[in-house]
Formats: structure tokens, C-alpha cells, sequence
């Protein structure tokens, strides 16, 4: 049975792949005067109608899902429930991917080794309407306004479209075309066009090198 004191609390959703960062948000959440925790998801096709379903306030999305994207979960939630605040979750201080899902978006973009206080913080100032961006993520980005497009572009990864750039971590996962296709509801061909682009960008002969840069670079990611 839902309390009057609960009702006046802004509800938050979840969505990570791992069970300990859920776990370890909710008690964070639940803690709190003002937040409670309505859901929690582990992918993008089970978040989209329980966020819905939940009438949440907050959605606290990890860009990296496993076998699917956080960016694609965002615009889709802009597009369908754009009341909802997203806050993005993430172990990746590179800007481009703060960028990335800020264009989604989402209105805060916060590192997973930030501290409790920083991730309530981050929550509270998206429902105020706010922006929430990790001071790393915004230095980052500053440089690269300092210097110019050219910095921006130090990276051929940096050149990927959002869909390019989630096939390539798929790929780095060890997900074949096919299981990716499936994932991303598109055909085969199209994820072999994909492929050939990313192929181009960072100036590779083979599927095979693709696929060696594509475990390297998620190697760095997922230490």
C-alpha cells in the first residue's frame, strides 16, 4: 500500500545491466525524503513500457547496455514520454559520449565513480529542469571548444553515428551480425553497410581487423 509520503515523492527508474549498480542505487534512492525507486530494468525492450507503465519521473539509463544501446532508449523515450528526466549513468568520461546522449535527450550525464551526494544531486537538478554534467565530462568538452573541431576529431571512433557506434560495441562484445540484426530489429544487409562505413572511417582492409579494434576498444571500456 503506497503512504500519502510516498506519493509526494518523484518517482525513479532504473536501467542497468548489472544487478549491483540497481541494487546499489535503489537503497541509495530509497534513502532519500524525496525519491523512491518505481522499477528497474536490465535492457532497452523491457524499459521503454515499464517507464511508462511506472508514471516515472526520472529515468536513470546506462548508456552501455548489454545487447542493447542506452542512446537509442533515450531518443525513443524523448520521442514517446519526453516528461520523463533522463539521467545518464555512465563509466565512460570521454565528452563524445556525454555529447551523444545529451543530443538524445537526456539532461544529465554523471560518472559511476562519482559520489553518493553527486549522484542525488545529479537527480534533484534534472526535475528542477536543469543540466547535470560530470565536472571531468565538462572540462573535457571545454577543451575541446578551446581547441577547436580539429581536437574533437582525434579519434576516427569520434566520427561514428550513433548507430554505427552501437553496432561497433556489439561487435565488441563478441555478438555476431546476425544476433546483432536480430537485436536491433534491422536486416543483416544493413548491418553489413554498418560494418563497411566503420571499416572506412578508421581505415581497415577486413571484418576481421574491425572486429579485433572493436574487443580492444570495448576492452577499455569494460575493464
Amino acid at each position: 500500500m503506497v503512504s500519502p509520503t510516498d506519493r509526494q515523492k518523484k518517482k525513479v527508474f532504473i536501467v542497468d545491466d548489472h544487478p549491483l549498480v540497481r541494487e546499489w542505487l535503489a537503497n541509495l534512492i530509497n534513502q532519500q525524503s524525496d525519491l523512491l525507486i518505481c522499477g528497474e530494468a536490465e535492457s532497452a525492450p523491457q524499459a521503454l513500457d515499464a517507464i511508462a507503465a511506472s508514471k516515472a519521473d526520472v529515468a536513470i539509463i546506462d548508456v552501455s547496455l548489454k545487447g542493447s544501446s542506452g542512446i537509442e532508449l533515450i531518443k525513443d523515450l524523448k520521442e514517446s514520454h519526453p516528461n520523463v528526466a533522463v539521467l545518464v549513468l555512465s563509466m565512460h568520461d570521454e565528452s563524445h559520449y556525454a555529447e551523444r546522449t545529451l543530443r538524445a535527450g537526456a539532461r544529465g550525464y554523471i560518472m559511476k565513480k562519482e559520489t553518493t551526494k553527486k549522484v542525488i544531486d545529479a537527480i534533484r537538478r534534472i526535475l528542477e529542469g536543469k543540466i547535470y554534467v560530470s565536472q571531468s565530462v565538462v572540462e573535457a568538452m571545454t577543451a575541446q571548444l578551446v581547441e577547436g573541431k580539429a581536437f574533437m576529431n582525434h579519434s576516427p571512433i569520434e566520427q561514428f553515428s550513433d548507430r554505427e557506434l552501437e553496432v561497433f560495441e556489439l561487435l565488441g562484445q563478441g555478438i555476431g551480425t546476425r544476433q546483432i540484426a536480430e537485436t536491433l530489429h534491422v536486416s543483416v544487409k544493413t548491418i553489413q553497410t554498418y560494418c563497411v562505413r566503420m571499416k572506412e572511417k578508421l581505415n581497415l582492409g577486413s571484418a576481421t581487423e574491425l572486429l579485433r579494434e572493436a574487443i580492444c576498444w570495448n576492452e577499455t571500456k569494460h575493464p
